[in-house]
């Protein structure tokens, strides 16, 4: 059992890093609440066993101190509305006397939401004062925002000194993002499939090289295929390219081979005479893309080479999309994917998507519940993917 489910909250305030860094429309409406609703269950296990709920969070990137577009208090509505009616309260700044009065007055079953941290810039800075003055507002440290762990920041690396072992833990969205990786990277059945997509190779450069050690499989889709193939001799016409990575790319695959690992390149795409939703389409071999014309999703054969090399996998990573999915005519490539991986986590495989635009994709075509695990976080997960340390978890693992 993990410290987490076996503490006991009762009387305590814990003080909860949350990341409740959601979109927001112009009339500051939530437009995803993804992770709003992911860490409720670790809120609602403080409440129910009768301690109080301190939680802080960023949100968005305020340059110059607090600004009315980047406040917390826009969200204090929809979280009483997801708690069901529990009393919420909001201060209107993280540290200072109004946060010190209203945490200090908190009754169990109630919870407390900071203003958003970065309005201080010792936030980001991992400023220990600063830490210091957070940490005196609970009794216990929790951190549960998985998407800012890769920061040495104040809230999610620095807290962490100031309460003894028994009183930091990892929140349950923390614990299962980090089950979730660990079993992917270090406990994975074979076959092991990643699908790595995007734009950049230069973004997946070290997450391929570190899967090359893991995984049986590395499916590679969207922009950044081109690369491959312009390095391989292939006519990509004016799809996505990075010239100065096409070496780079040789080298990857000749890495691959020497380690045994498949690396699957689309076989055709579908192409496009300009990128817009309106533009005209045709396919071809993705190595032989007329002039004039870009790949912006992966072709029928593609597809079907992906999906047979899915199915057959029992561990699956999914980070990046295979096309410009946001656009109808370019989306097919990465909706098979997704049905693909859906269809082996039903037949027993282990799946996790993580990646911002892989979330979206799984969202957008209904496939949230049709996988294993999907991830709050986009670069952290990438980072421990890449097999950096991130600052978040060793400060409560040390």
């Amino acid at each position: 059992m993990s410290r987490f489910t076996h503490h006991n909250f009762k009387d305590q305030k814990a003080l909860i890093r949350v990341d409740f860094n959601v979109p927001l429309d112009a009339a500051f409406q939530i437009t995803d609440d993804t992770r709003m609703r992911a860490t409720l269950p670790t809120i609602r296990k403080v409440l129910a066993d009768g301690g109080s709920v301190i939680l802080m969070s960023h949100l968005g990137r305020p340059k110059d101190g607090p600004a009315d577009k980047y406040s917390l208090k826009h969200l204090v509505k929809h979280l009483g509305d997801l708690l069901n009616g529990v009393t919420i309260h909001f201060a209107n700044d993280c540290i200072g006397q109004e946060a010190i009065e209203k945490a200090a007055a908190l009754q169990g079953g109630e919870v407390l939401l900071l203003e958003n941290l970065r309005f201080y810039k010792e936030e980001e800075k991992g400023d220990a004062g600063f830490a210091e003055k957070l940490s005196k507002l609970g009794d216990v440290y929790v951190n549960d925002a998985f998407g800012t762990a890769h920061r040495a920041h104040a809230s999610t690396a620095v807290i962490a000194q100031f309460f003894p072992g028994d009183k930091k833990m990892f929140g349950l969205v923390m614990e299962g993002e980090v089950a979730s990786a660990e079993k992917v990277m270090h406990k994975s059945e074979k076959p092991f499939t990643a699908i790595i997509g995007g734009a950049k190779v230069s973004d997946k450069i070290l997450i391929i090289e570190n899967l090359l050690d893991r995984a049986t499989d590395i499916i590679i889709g969207g922009g950044m295929a081109y690369t491959f193939m312009k390095a391989m001799g292939g006519q990509i016409g004016s799809s996505l390219c990075e010239t100065d990575r096409l070496d780079t790319a040789l080298e990857l695959l000749k890495k691959a081979e020497a380690k045994g690992v498949c690396i699957h390149l689309p076989s055709d795409s579908v192409i496009a005479d300009a990128f817009s939703a309106d533009a005209n389409t045709s396919t071809a071999p993705s190595n032989e893309i007329p002039d004039g014309w870009m790949g912006l999703d992966i072709g029928i054969n593609a597809c079907e080479q992906f999906t047979n090399c899915i199915k057959r996998s029992k561990t699956i990573l999914w980070n990046g999309p295979m096309g410009v999915f946001e656009m109808p005519k370019f989306q097919h490539g990465t909706k098979m994917v997704a049905t693909a991986i859906a269809h082996a986590t039903e037949a027993g495989a282990f799946s996790l998507v993580g990646g911002g635009d892989s979330v979206a994709a799984v969202n957008q075509f209904g496939f949230t519940e049709k996988v294993s695990y999907v991830s709050t976080g986009g670069g952290a997960l990438l980072e421990y993917f890449e097999g950096k340390v991130l600052p978040g978890i060793a400060a409560i693992q040390e």
